[in-house]
Order: C-alpha cells, then sequence, then structure tokens
C-alpha cells in the first residue's frame, strides 16, 4: 500500500507535442578540459542521453562561444555554452493499449505492479506488447523521456513494482539514485530448500562463459550484493524477504541458487525439484503447475525525485504465489511441522 502522496497529475492521456522546446544557457567547468564537447555536455546536462546530445550538437543547436562545434571537438572548460533544441519522441518503440496496474501517479511519477508474463522492454523475440509499449498508450509523453522513463527493470516471468519517470529531468535523477543505492526493492521469494537463516551473498556477477543467456557468480564479474531474511520456513522449502543492493542482471535468481537455495519455478536456475517426505499431492500439484519462478517485487522505497520527499509502496503477493503459499501452509500443518515464521 502507498504511503499517501500526490501532485496534481496532467492526463495519461494527453497527446505530446511535436517535441518539447528546450533551452540551457551554462557556463563548462574547468574540469570539463580535454573531454570531447558531446562528453563534457553530457556531465554539465545528466538528464538527457549522450546519443540525444550528440543529434542536438550535429544539428546545430548547441553553440559554443558563439560557434557550431562537433561532437568529436574537444573544449578547454570555462566556453559558454547555448542550446536551444526540440524533445523529439523515438519512433522505435509504438505505443500499444494494454491493462497495467497504475499504483501511484504524480506529475513526475508512475508506480506500476506488472504482473508475470509481460516483457519489460522491447527486444529480440518480444517486439511489442511490452511494459515499454504499454507506457507509450497510458502517457504519450513518455516518448520524449528515455527507455519511456523506465528507471529499472524486472524479468519477464517476475512481477512487482517499477517506476516509471515522466520528464527527463525525473529520470535522470531515479536513475542517478538507483546508481548510488538510494531506491530500496524488497521482493518475497519462495525457494527450494529450509534455509537456517538469513544472509548476505556478496559474489561478482557476469555473463556465463559458455551459455550467453545465462549469469553466473564469477571472479571478474560486476559487484553484487544480495540480502535475505526468512519469511517462514517450511519442511523443504522457504518464503524469505530479499534486499537488492546492487541491480545486476537476474542477481536474485543467481544468488539464491549460488547459496543452495534457487528460486521455486526458475527454468534456468532453478535446479532439480524439492518434495518433502511424504508430501501432500495438493503440494505437488501446486509445485507442478506454478508456471515461472516464485518471485515478486513487493516494496519500493525512493525520495521523489522533484520534492526530495520519503515515499514508499507495497504490491501483495500476485495470485499464482499467494496459492502455492496456501499449499505450502497446508502441508505443513498436515505434517504436524510448526513451522518458523519470521
Amino acid at each position: 500500500m502507498a504511503r499517501e502522496y500526490s501532485e496534481s497529475a496532467g492526463s495519461p492521456s494527453d497527446s505530446p507535442d511535436p517535441g518539447e522546446f528546450r533551452t540551457h544557457s551554462l557556463v563548462l567547468p574547468g574540469e570539463s578540459a580535454g573531454l570531447r564537447l558531446d562528453q563534457a555536455l553530457a556531465r554539465a546536462l545528466p538528464q538527457y542521453s549522450r546519443a540525444r546530445l550528440q543529434g542536438w550538437i550535429e544539428a546545430g543547436a548547441v553553440r559554443v562561444d558563439g560557434r557550431q562545434l562537433r561532437p568529436k571537438d574537444k573544449v578547454l572548460g570555462g566556453e559558454q555554452v547555448e542550446v536551444a533544441a526540440r524533445l523529439q519522441a523515438d519512433p522505435r518503440v509504438a505505443p500499444e493499449a494494454q491493462p497495467l496496474a497504475v499504483v501511484h501517479q504524480d506529475r513526475a511519477l508512475f508506480v506500476i505492479n506488472k504482473p508475470a508474463g509481460m516483457v519489460v522492454h522491447p527486444g529480440a523475440g518480444n517486439p511489442g506488447r511490452t511494459l515499454q509499449n504499454a507506457l507509450l498508450a497510458l502517457d504519450p509523453k513518455l516518448a520524449l523521456v528515455p527507455r519511456a522513463g523506465l528507471v529499472h527493470r524486472l524479468d519477464k516471468d517476475t512481477s512487482g513494482l517499477l517506476v516509471v519517470a515522466r520528464s527527463p529531468e525525473a529520470h535522470s535523477r531515479l536513475v542517478s539514485a538507483l546508481a548510488e543505492r538510494q531506491i530500496e526493492r524488497t521482493y518475497l521469494a519462495i525457494c527450494n530448500g529450509a534455509m537456517t537463516g538469513g544472509g548476505t551473498v556478496d559474489a561478482p556477477i557476469g555473463r556465463h562463459r559458455t551459455q550467453r543467456t545465462r549469469m553466473a557468480v564469477r571472479s571478474d564479474g560486476r559487484e553484487s550484493v544480495t540480502h535475505y531474511r526468512i519469511v517462514k520456513r517450511y519442511r523443504a522449502h522457504t518464503l524469505a524477504r530479499v534486499q537488492l543492493e546492487t541491480g545486476r542482471t537476474h542477481q536474485i535468481r543467481v544468488h539464491l541458487a549460488h547459496v543452495g537455495y534457487p528460486i521455486v519455478g526458475d527454468p534456468v536456475y532453478g535446479g532439480r525439484r524439492r518434495l518433502p517426505a511424504g508430501c501432500s499431492p495438493a503440494l505437488i500439484a501446486a509445485l507442478n503447475a506454478f508456471p515461472r519462478q516464485a518471485l515478486h517485487a513487493a516494496r519500493l522505497a525512493l525520495a521523489h525525485p522533484m520534492t526530495g520527499r520519503a515515499l514508499e509502496w507495497e504490491a501483495p503477493l500476485p495470485d499464482d504465489m499467494a496459492r502455492l503459499v496456501s499449499a505450502l501452509d497446508e502441508d505443513q500443518r498436515a505434517s504436524g511441522a510448526s513451522g518458523e515464521r519470521a
């Protein structure tokens, strides 16, 4: 549930302008000396992508001490820069109306509760019907924001909360907050194996050496830190609360498998199915029928990018995970085991 906060929000159905006109007047700092113009401008105006700034420079929308330069031209620092450019929509991703669970909206943000099965960004094998397509239909002006405002992502078969920025400025600030570990993301996972306690996995993650669609713990990977705690322990499974400190591809799935507690239903990292002795037919059926990795982004907390106010939202377990938890509870009761809840 969201802690109450809202600003008067523009209608999501407002049509975008042909392009919002932006002007900036700035002096490049001394530490820009020796950088390419596009690099220096990307540091000075982080709300815009470097590719967008390069396009503006090449189009003559950027003047440096009254002159038009190329993106690769070096700067000395101290130059006066004038930008007069129009934000244009990216035509490569089309809006497609789809049902979306909007948990929160204001002038700067959407918070979306993504269903399992929805891909976040278009890509190979998923050219459309993605969350990005749906967001562009929800608010056409998101076409003027990088990646339609998406700040982070969830795997296709992971459900839960995502924050979406509605302006380049909000997007830049949220991306920076995420990089500085100022956005809290907490997940619920149903894992194979009965955990004996919580812990932290501090193990670098990189691309698998031979299976390029997989990730793996490897010494030359990127720093990756995951914290996990027991919510309830069952005979051969655990409902765990997991908090990300970093945000690598498949991080929770890789880390929990690495410490011996792979997520139930994970087709890539899940390993062999585990059943308790004398497992009830109902639990066997529930585990066999579970269609995805049992992972849900349950809580999101951040400082509002424009006002700084602390905000947080929670999304309850989706029906499929709730049914699996009920089956685990019933098996626990039928076995006479007490279980353990944090």
